[in-house]
């Protein structure tokens, strides 16, 4: 590569979050969006709404892709909109993870799980019901108060070296340290790694699940952008992020969750169980051929993604001009992204409708598209059911199949916009 097209595009931006370099490249630049969780209640809508740049980009150093911070995590996350237990398919994958790993530590009475960003207690009161001590680290008092009431104990804290050291007083260290899909979500990701270890025993483990960076440009999944996620992660930089800390990944699974993620198995790097499995050499190859360490393979990523958006234009304009009616299921944040960046307000969709009772009654930040209980659905009767969170797509399909019954048909617009079978 010559070194005129080498340095095309480079920008000069805030440090990287990891390794404080201060050179990037764009990603993927969305434009302006408002926080995809803020959903706004009736009385709102006629005032000012804070939208803010929706700018990925990628560090020229250890290729960490991540968006600046203009909003701290304590006004996004301390009542937050997000509710695990409203998935079905993810409730059965949290019973199955807390299944295999009582029967991989041989978890006891004796023994401690903590779960960070917890959520409403859809994972550890799996453990709990069998007797496992269970500790929730969980920012959001809303849904903090939803786990305690299902019995799992709960902190209300955001998770950081100094709150790790003082939970560890009152509560000792973990046998198992647990952080589904919250890796993305902390703009202070020195610190948070860094109170992963504090938490975890000598001899202790570590289980991490994140989407998966090659996932998310295969997929075309540039709604999983959006303010919340502060960070998106390859395999490869995952790991040079939790080596900086002492901390080893010597095991990862690919899993279909979320678009395609990863679980990745951490211990202590002083600890000498062993080698690093085959996977982890196999994920580190294929990232490598994939180009994850050149700069352009990210960057191909923003046209790709400036050219879905006419895709779905095109698609979601030959429907109405059909005089067809659009509704909307889900109104989850890769939906709000998607909705935000394309332009799609109730000049597409009608309305939207979502099983969260937190969200009914309200409307979808930015678009202000209305949001009912799913029974509205069979009231209208529309015409086409575009599903926003995709990666729930067949369960979706299966709770609303009686659309079907007047000639509905299920329609989503990732990775390309398509009828659904």
């Amino acid at each position: 590569m010559n070194a005129a097209y080498e340095n095309a595009g480079t920008q000069t931006a805030g440090a990287c979050r990891f390794c404080g370099s201060r050179e990037f490249s764009t990603f993927a630049d969305l434009g302006m969006s408002p926080l995809v969780q803020s959903f706004l209640e009736a009385r709102q809508l006629q005032a000012m709404e804070p939208f803010y740049p929706l700018h990925a980009r990628v560090c020229h150093a250890c290729f960490l892709v991540q968006l600046d911070e203009f909003v701290a995590p304590e006004q996004i996350f301390t009542e937050y909109a997000y509710f695990s237990s409203f998935a079905d398919a993810w409730i059965e994958h949290a019973r199955r993870y807390a299944e295999a790993m009582r029967d991989r530590l041989r978890l006891d009475r004796s023994s401690l799980v903590v779960e960070i960003a917890s959520n409403d207690g859809y994972l550890l009161r799996h453990f709990a019901a069998a007797g496992v001590p269970v500790l929730g680290i969980e920012p959001a008092a809303n849904v903090a108060r939803a786990a305690r009431d299902k019995g799992v104990r709960t902190d209300v804290s955001f998770h950081g070296r100094a709150n790790a050291e003082r939970l560890v007083k009152l509560h000792g260290r973990a046998d198992l340290v647990i952080g589904n899909n919250v890796l993305a979500h902390v703009p202070d990701l020195n610190d948070f790694v860094a109170g992963m270890k504090v938490l975890m025993k000598p001899g202790g483990l570590l289980t991490m699940e994140f989407p998966h960076l090659q996932r998310l440009i295969e997929g075309n999944q540039f709604d999983t952008i959006y303010h919340e996620h502060f960070s998106y992660f390859s395999f490869s930089t995952a790991q040079r992020v939790f080596a900086a800390h002492g901390l080893s990944l010597f095991d990862v699974e690919e899993l279909p969750t979320h678009g395609g993620s990863l679980r990745v198995y951490g211990r202590h790097a002083e600890d000498s169980a062993g080698p690093c499995t085959e996977r982890v050499d196999a994920l580190r190859e294929r990232e490598l051929g994939l180009g994850f360490g050149d700069v352009a393979t990210y960057r191909r990523f923003d046209e790709q993604v400036k050219a879905s958006k006419r895709d779905i234009l095109d698609f979601l304009i030959g429907l109405k001009r059909r005089g067809k009616s659009i509704v909307g299921y889900g109104a989850p944040g890769k939906g709000n992204t998607l909705l935000n960046y394309c332009g799609i307000r109730t000049d597409f969709l009608d309305y939207t409708v979502d099983r969260s009772p937190y969200k009914q009654g309200r409307f979808t930040p930015g678009t202000h598209i209305p949001i009912y209980a799913p029974e509205r659905v069979r009231d209208t009767k529309p015409d086409y059911l575009l599903i926003l969170p995709w990666n729930w797509s067949e369960e979706i399909v299966q709770q609303m199949a009686f659309v079907r019954d007047w000639g509905c048909q299920f329609v989503v617009l990732i990775p390309t916009p398509r009828l659904l079978p």
